[in-house]
């Protein structure tokens, strides 16, 4: 049964429009509604959002800002060029909702080659996201195929510096979504869903000379993720029927203290927002004139539309955007690049999701090799389990280091 009411809440989410407007009563104290009710942003999609990695992942899911590492792309790709490995690649799963189900999970693949320049790179990344065993059913509840639905992204991405301390990267993704296997929902004949997009980022890094020779470095960091077209899940859909993507702001500011020579500290912070259009207060659809808007805009608009429109278009004013702004603390102590271990807390309004949690993670490496688990407690107050409990994450890292491998092949 629960794994049926996922379920659906899925298909729902991707065959209606983007974007439902909230129904209140005509004549209604929009005073008493506005900034004080649910009205969270719906995407097509959403699996993007999730971050794929165990290391950002116990740091309150942050990643735009923190030293460089092989799972840069997720959050920002301009980061490589200033990766202390040239190459590698990385693996993370995650059993996902594992409360309610127990066959739903998130992979991630990724990695990355930083040429002998010393100053550019590229990389790539697939991320998949399955539902397990699905069994729909008829209209008349009658069982009936199992299916596996499931969605990924595939991306590619080149970054390079622009000056020492500052470089840029952009990232081309194709999506595919496949939720309903072609099966009719709602009289609705059904596809998988095709998209593309784009990424673009910039990234800080510049050391400092401390006290007590001690050093220091300050990282700063600013994406756009998920700039591409609506994705549908039917033949010749309307514009109702398109979904936006989860096209999302990210800003990130770090500092990595080091300490002495065996250790280094770094603390981060990074607010993030979906640059996508909110819904309006409506008072229903009228069958003749269409929507009834109350207050607000209308969601059926492009893309570039949406993304300028996202700072200033929410019903409740200046007080429901800031409730749109979703951000994190994190921090990650290293010894002797061997141990690391890392808390932070993820915050986003009870009016806008309502994940809000703090997350533990522990880093191992060894030579070319490195662990990383991560494991998330959330804090928002839901009826029944809250379905993040237990979210576990574990990633295993190869990075090569060309000098040394160079080195090793001259004393042989």
């Amino acid at each position: 049964m629960q794994r049926k009411i996922w379920i659906l809440l899925a298909l729902l989410l991707a065959l209606q429009p983007c974007l439902k407007a909230q129904i209140i009563a005509p004549g209604g104290d929009h005073d008493q509604v506005l900034g004080r009710t649910v009205n969270a942003i719906s995407t097509g999609v959403p699996f993007l959002s999730l971050s794929p990695d165990a290391r950002s992942a116990g740091m309150g899911d942050i990643g735009t800002a923190t030293s460089a590492d092989l799972y840069s792309q997720h959050y920002n790709a301009a980061k490589y060029p200033f990766m202390k490995d040239p190459m590698g690649f990385a693996i993370t799963y995650s059993p996902w909702l594992i409360n309610l189900v127990p066959d739903m999970s998130l992979a991630y693949l990724s990695g990355a080659y930083k040429f002998k320049d010393d100053r550019s790179a590229i990389a790539f990344s697939l991320l998949y996201f399955s539902m397990g065993d699905v069994t729909f059913t008829t209209v008349v509840d009658q069982t009936g195929v199992t299916y596996r639905p499931n969605e990924f992204s595939l991306d590619v991405s080149y970054s390079r510096k622009l000056i020492d301390v500052l470089s840029i990267g952009v990232t081309g993704r194709f999506i595919y979504s496949n939720l309903t296997m072609g099966q009719y929902v709602q009289n609705l004949e059904t596809q998988a869903g095709l998209a593309g997009a784009a990424d673009i980022g910039l990234y800080y890094n510049q050391d400092f000379d401390l006290k007590h020779s001690q050093t220091g470095t300050l990282t700063a960091g600013l994406s756009i993720t998920n700039i591409g077209n609506k994705i549908s899940y039917v033949s010749n859909p309307s514009d109702e029927d398109k979904n936006f993507l989860p096209t999302t702001l990210r800003l990130g500011i770090g500092f990595n203290w080091h300490v002495d020579e065996y250790n280094s500290i770094g603390f981060y912070g990074e607010v993030s927002k979906l640059l996508v259009p909110t819904s309006p207060l409506s008072a229903g659809r009228d069958t003749t004139t269409g929507e009834q808007i109350i207050i607000g805009n209308p969601v059926d608009v492009n893309v570039m539309q949406g993304i300028f429109r996202s700072f200033s278009d929410a019903p409740g004013g200046f007080r429901e955007e800031m409730q749109e702004i979703m951000w994190s603390l994190g921090a990650e102590w290293w010894w002797r690049d061997l141990l690391s271990i890392r808390a932070g807390y993820f915050h986003e309004s009870q009016y806008k999701g309502n994940r809000q949690y703090f997350t533990l993670g522990v880093g191992l490496r060894y030579k070319l090799i490195g662990l990383d688990f991560s494991y998330l407690i959330p804090t928002s107050q839901v009826s029944g389990a809250n379905p993040l409990k237990n979210t576990l994450r574990v990633g295993v890292t190869f990075n090569f280091n060309r000098s040394n491998r160079q080195a090793n092949l001259s004393e042989e």
